[in-house]
């Protein structure tokens, strides 16, 4: 077995590779550079071989697997990539294309299941629960994502979109989604809703930042928006709790910053469990910014 587990956090503007010591899970090696995605497909599988080899370099030594985090899915049928936001990459064979550069094995999963997973070996999870049987792990930012580990492994699903939480639709006849949806739980509790519903409500544009900070003050509309947030997803937390009774939830991203979101959490979700007490543990995340790149190494761990 080799010694490292390689994980790589691919980006929109940058690709970030972690080395970690198999037999501590401590990091050896970390590296980043620009991803440059505007220059196009063939470029960003450039860029990803020179920091895998500026990697390699420092520790001695190539690796046999990598794990990749990626702003999308690759498509369990096609084996081609789906749903990115660095365009460049749909529709393309990334994981075979990888492993032909790079002479490693690949292992590809969104950026949601990466953070999950992150938190399950590394963070919050392992932390409150160091045996927890499933875990779910939400980021609620500009739009709403999450992820599904059981047993400490991924579960991506048959169409490779397990965990897409945020494209089940909690408000019909709601506001139309990206996705061809109307009413998607993102549309409803991500950073970009809850600052749509406030505008609907007042006419002014504000952050969410900005509309926390008037509901500490007590102002109507701001303490709408929040109690609208815990009400939705209270709603469908518990659709997940009764399907997948998770051990721990961790929240990341904007929305998940938000002190009302745990608060109102317990009492937003019981009235919809199938239980009469909730012992499903909802915590914010310990890794910020480092998930991305641990959870593609935990891929491979």
């Amino acid at each position: 077995m080799d010694r490292y587990y390689w994980g790589v956090d691919l980006g929109g503007t940058k690709i970030e590779c972690a080395v970690i010591e198999r037999s501590t899970d401590t990091c050896v090696v970390r590296e980043r550079i620009p991803t440059e995605s505007d220059q196009g497909y063939d470029h960003i599988l450039n860029q990803i071989e020179v920091l895998i080899n500026r990697c390699a370099e420092q520790l001695g030594q190539r690796p046999y697997a990598i794990g990749f985090g990626t702003p999308g899915t690759l498509d369990p049928h096609y084996g081609v990539m789906k749903n990115c936001n660095s365009t460049a990459l749909n529709g393309k064979p990334l994981d075979k294309d990888l492993t032909k550069r790079l002479g490693a094995k690949v292992v590809l999963a969104n950026d949601a299941n990466c953070f999950a997973l992150a938190e399950a070996h590394f963070g919050a999870a392992k932390r409150v629960k160091p045996n927890a049987e499933v875990v779910f792990g939400i980021i609620m930012g500009t739009g709403v994502g999450s992820g599904v580990v059981v047993n400490g492994k991924g579960l991506y699903g048959c169409h490779g979109i397990a965990g897409e939480w945020g494209h089940n639709v909690i408000e019909p006849n709601g506001a139309a989604c990206y996705c061809g949806q109307s009413g998607c739980l993102e549309t409803v509790i991500s950073g970009k809703g809850l600052e749509r519903f406030y505008f609907e409500q007042t006419g002014k544009a504000l952050s969410l930042p900005e509309i926390v900070e008037l509901a500490a003050d007590n102002e109507p509309y701001a303490q709408a928006t929040l109690t609208r947030m815990s009400h939705y997803f209270g709603i469908a937390a518990a659709q997940i709790i009764n399907v997948l009774d998770p051990d721990v939830i961790v929240i990341g991203g904007g929305v998940g910053n938000i002190d009302a979101l745990y608060q109102h959490a317990k009492a937003a979700i019981l009235p919809h469990l199938f239980n009469g007490e909730l012992n499903t543990q909802i915590v914010k995340p310990d890794l910020g910014d480092s998930a991305g790149v641990f959870g593609a190494a935990a891929l491979v761990k």
